[in-house]
């Protein structure tokens, strides 16, 4: 048993143990480790038959299923690259990725088989099909796992360093960058996630998509590492998340603010037993305090809050559910591995309640980001730190608080929107002068965008006509809830647009 067979070393001690509820199957799935490591032998004994080696990547695109842990542990058993694709992308922002990823294998599920004809009439590669019929020449999953040997695969070479995942970033140059997970950084985050009280016996209910570091890292990992029980859903469901809390008797559950403003809004909110549940875990937004009252007082909640990014842990800092009303709007203090500055312009330290850039460095660092070694040695300064571009700082006692989040970007959702990416898409309208897209506070989604667009002299074009334009290219997450035509944009002496005016401007005049 290698570092990254995860699955195996579980199997020895507690082959027996519940390990995986896949409550998006009808009927459910539930497996032991002892039934998961084997059919994640199988699929690794497939892959490796299709010339699948150390290092090669293999994508998914599919909603959150069994599948894909099949495939990440099976990965890791070749010491494979797991990558898993956004489902919300286009398919012509997919075709980019894989451009410069250039996966082997495809898995993908019938939800976005249109997408897939589309990609693969650009990029050859081998497919394979979750359910449905599946597209020209694609493989059948289940029988093709069902078909191969289970029995021990392991890659001999493998080291800590190694890739297992790559995990993608929204792309601040207007294409996704990818993160290297490394088994490193996975056995480093565990040890971070627990210290902060995760135990042998937990069950965890998973809520975020699998491409995201949220689906696979946060909890997932250290829960197989640690032996717990860990559900999924395909999609998020108010309704069917308070069922499996009490069915299941969760004990760990995490979600975005966005998603625990709807589980109140559920028909069975007033009746759900959420007793089993020792903590929940907000990330993504600052967690309103009445938000963090109503749980309180309605379901006897403890929350924890927190702050974690794709590149580093995932989990970074946390705050103690004592903590969450006294130190509203505060991400909690780092975690125990992790060594959090704030620097000034010159890269010095700054002291408590001194706003700065926040800057990192600790073991559940990534290994940089794919094939983009500029992107990767800007990210680190000299002394090691990775520069967030989060502006933020601590008060007296420790406690850390995000007062700007990267200069451009916002949340919609729970899912970072790159204006950047947006940005380049409108541009390849032909009556385009000069555009920037910002995020807008909005009751909903947190933010939402909105595109300022200057056009070319002679030149029309309409808000819906520019919609239109952005949702045929862009996932309908990035596409801008609405577009304004100005004269002119505020530009600095430096020739850069001044985005915080136009934020400024437009904040003000949707209060008024």
């Amino acid at each position: 048993m290698y570092i990254g067979d995860y699955l195996a070393r579980r199997e020895l001690y507690s082959p027996d143990k519940l390990a995986f509820i896949d409550a998006g199957k009808s009927p459910e799935w539930r497996l032991t480790f002892r039934e998961a490591n084997r059919r994640a032998n199988k699929l690794a004994h497939w892959l490796k038959s299709q010339g699948v080696e150390k290092g090669d990547r293999v994508a998914i695109l599919a909603k959150d299923g069994y599948e894909h842990l099949d495939l990440f542990f099976a990965c890791a058993k070749l010491g494979a690259v797991h990558t898993a694709l956004n489902w919300r992308s286009h398919w012509r922002e997919l075709l980019e990725i894989f451009q410069y990823t250039n996966p082997k294998i495809l898995v993908f599920s019938d939800d976005f088989k249109e997408g897939v004809t589309q990609l693969t009439a650009h990029y050859s590669l081998t497919t394979v099909h979750l359910d449905g019929n599946g597209i020209d020449g694609s493989l059948h999953f289940e029988s093709t796992l069902q078909s191969a040997s289970d029995s021990t695969v392991t890659c001999e070479s493998l080291e800590a360093e190694d890739t297992a995942a790559l995990i993608f970033t929204g792309g601040t140059t207007g294409l996704p960058k990818a993160a290297q997970v490394s088994h490193r950084m996975i056995a480093w985050n565990t040890l971070n996630t627990v210290i902060h009280d995760v135990t042998h016996n937990d069950v965890y209910l998973n809520v975020f998509p699998m491409f995201h570091t949220g689906g696979l890292f946060v909890y997932t990992l250290p829960q197989v590492i640690f032996g717990g029980t860990t559900i999924l859903i395909r999609q998020f469901d108010p309704a069917q998340v308070l069922n499996l809390l009490e069915r299941e008797k969760v004990t760990i559950f995490a979600a975005v603010p966005t998603m625990y403003q709807m589980l109140t809004t559920a028909p069975n909110w007033d009746t759900a037993d959420l007793s089993a549940l020792r903590f929940c875990t907000s990330g993504g937004a600052p967690l309103p305090v009445p938000l963090v009252e109503k749980y309180t007082q309605e379901k006897g909640i403890r929350f924890k809050q927190g702050f974690g990014m794709t590149e580093f842990g995932p989990g970074i800092f946390a705050l103690a559910p004592e903590d969450a009303i006294r130190k509203a709007g505060s991400i909690g203090r780092p975690n125990f591995f992790v060594d959090a500055q704030i620097v000034n312009e010159q890269n010095q330290f700054l002291g408590p309640n001194e706003a700065g850039e926040l800057i990192l460095k600790g073991p559940s660092y990534s290994s940089g980001y794919f094939n983009n070694l500029e992107a990767t040695q800007a990210a680190v300064d000299a002394h090691g730190y990775f520069h967030t571009g989060d502006v933020a700082q601590y008060d007296e006692e420790g406690y850390f608080y995000i007062v700007d989040r990267k200069k451009d970007m916002f949340i919609s959702g729970g899912e970072n929107v790159y204006p950047a990416e947006i940005e380049k898409v409108l541009y390849q309208h032909p009556a385009i002068h000069m555009c920037a897209v910002i995020g807008l506070p909005d009751p909903k989604w947190g933010e939402v965008g909105k595109a300022c667009v200057v056009l070319k002299p002679n030149q029309s074009a309409t808000e819906d006509e520019l919609l239109k334009f952005t949702t045929e290219r862009l996932a309908k997450y990035k596409v801008p809830k609405s577009v304004s035509f100005m004269a002119a944009l505020p530009i600095s002496a430096a020739g850069k647009i001044l985005k915080r005016e136009l934020k400024e401007q437009f904040t003000v005049g949707s209060e008024q």
